[in-house]
């Protein structure tokens, strides 16, 4: 749909070297209007199509995506920095989370019984209308995929704020979704920072709105939705904490913290930002250095999201150094020969840090591991316990009783043993709790199904003859 736009226009840098990609205007409040009225109509007969024909949708969808994979992955690579590797995978995820999508006829059959003599209770699964996406910088395609296909293949129409420094991905999705047959206004992008956040947060015919960013930012949203009596999901922020035991595998470890402190440069909820090392783990430790040491910017690392990420993070190495953290390896000042204008920032590992330390407390986002040292299994979980926020947390160990210790005492929404990076699979949903998760729910998996939607219970009884009794 084609709406008037305001003359302000935001530009899209590629933190790989600096350059300018494009720009691209912002909308108003007013056009919010336009797309949600667009969207309502559309909603009144999508809703009316049967869930297996809106499945149809899907699947030609599912197939646009792989067959537009390496399009896909360069449109990520280019406007947020990932390598080819980390982008690849995010359109696998988008892929994967379309299938899950495809499965829903199965899930959503509802529920029938007799009841009494002659009388039947079912419940039917409907959709809320118009609900609306607000997604972050960091994954311009998987995130936005936790919620799209899942959300319209339940009946609902959709606005979607992309992040605003990295449309280009989800444009590029918008387009794949019409080609695949979904109907025009039931999928709507409505581009713009705060303002439009704002908006939409309290338009009156929005329904439901999930929001995936900061934790300061994801509580203002889901107060500020709430208020407007909508139905909200805002994921926030983590510090996630990996507990390494004495007697866990060294060189399985090793790799595994280093891939999950720099994976899409430290830029995702679910990277490692402290190790807590307990007791005598010194050689592990050292393997930890050596592995990131084979983190190679403008190679096999990616560059963080701007300039002012670069500086905010390296500002936190340097604040820690200050506090008395010992820097074990330092990635402050990169510069990558070829892409001097890229933001990059090198992995980062710094040892000796204390709880008390903004850095071991507050999400730095970027390829940079906290070392926090302790004594014992309770002084390693008491730190974590104490963290705000509740995302992930692993632990390694060769131990199957300590495993199931530390999985049932840590608390933190999605748990690993010997896993870095402790995110579900579909049909299992992604979610954590405390300060990284405000509201009801999961954005993903099954359970997805009830924010989406809501339950219609019927009653009915058709033969006056049949016996009664008092349900009846």
């Amino acid at each position: 749909m084609t709406t008037n736009t305001k003359t302000v226009v935001c530009d899209v840098i590629s933190p790989l070297d600096g350059r300018l990609i494009t720009t691209i205007p912002y909308h108003s409040a007013e056009d919010l209007n336009a797309l949600v009225k667009h969207a309502k109509i559309a909603s009144n007969a999508w809703e009316q199509t049967t869930i297996k024909n809106r499945a149809q949708v899907f699947f030609k969808y599912r197939k646009l995506l792989d067959n537009n994979r390496n399009e896909l992955m360069e449109l990520i690579r280019t406007e947020n920095g990932k390598t080819e590797g980390e982008a690849m995978a995010e359109v696998d995820k988008a892929i994967e989370i379309t299938e899950f999508a495809c499965s829903l006829p199965q899930l959503t059959t509802g529920d029938i019984l007799e009841v009494s003599r002659g009388v039947y209770c079912e419940d039917h699964y409907v959709p809320l209308g118009v609900v609306a996406c607000i997604a972050p910088f960091n994954f311009p395609v998987m995130v936005p995929h936790w919620t799209i296909p899942i959300a319209l293949m339940l009946g609902n129409a959709m606005i979607f704020k992309p992040s605003e420094v990295v449309p280009l991905s989800m444009i590029r999705c918008a387009e794949l979704l019409k080609e695949a047959g979904l109907p025009d206004g039931v999928f709507q992008l409505a581009h713009g920072k705060q303002e439009m956040v704002e908006a939409i947060c309290d338009h009156p015919d929005i329904s439901a709105v999930s929001f995936v960013g900061s934790t300061k930012v994801a509580e203002i949203v889901y107060k500020r939705a709430s208020q407007s009596l909508k139905r909200v999901l805002a994921l926030g922020g983590a510090k996630n904490h990996l507990i390494v035991l004495p007697d866990a595998n060294p060189e399985m470890t090793a790799a595994n913290v280093a891939a999950s402190m720099t994976g899409c440069a430290g830029q995702r909820c679910m990277a490692a930002s402290v190790l807590v090392a307990v007791g005598d783990v010194q050689h592990i430790i050292d393997a930890v250095v050596e592995e990131s040491k084979t983190m190679c910017p403008g190679s096999n690392l990616g560059a963080v999201i701007s300039a002012d990420a670069k500086l905010r993070i390296e500002r936190y190495i340097t604040q820690a150094e200050s506090a008395g953290a010992t820097i074990l390896l330092d990635g402050r000042n990169t510069i990558v020969q070829g892409a001097e204008n890229g933001t990059y920032v090198g992995p980062t590992v710094i040892d000796n840090v204390t709880p008390e330390m903004a850095i071991a407390k507050e999400e730095v986002f970027g390829p940079v591991l906290s070392i926090i040292r302790c004594e014992t299994a309770e002084e390693a979980i008491a730190i974590q316990n104490a963290n705000p926020y509740g995302n992930g947390a692993s632990v390694y160990t060769s131990s199957g009783e300590m495993a199931r210790r530390f999985a049932s005492e840590l608390t933190a929404g999605m748990l690993g043993v010997n896993i870095g990076v402790p995110v579900p699979r579909e049909p299992f949903a992604f979610g954590g709790i405390k300060g990284s998760k405000f509201g009801v729910g999961d954005i993903t998996g099954k359970s997805s199904i009830h924010f989406w939607t809501e339950k219609r219970k019927i009653t009915t009884k058709w033969n006056a003859s049949d016996w009664t009794d008092w349900m009846s």
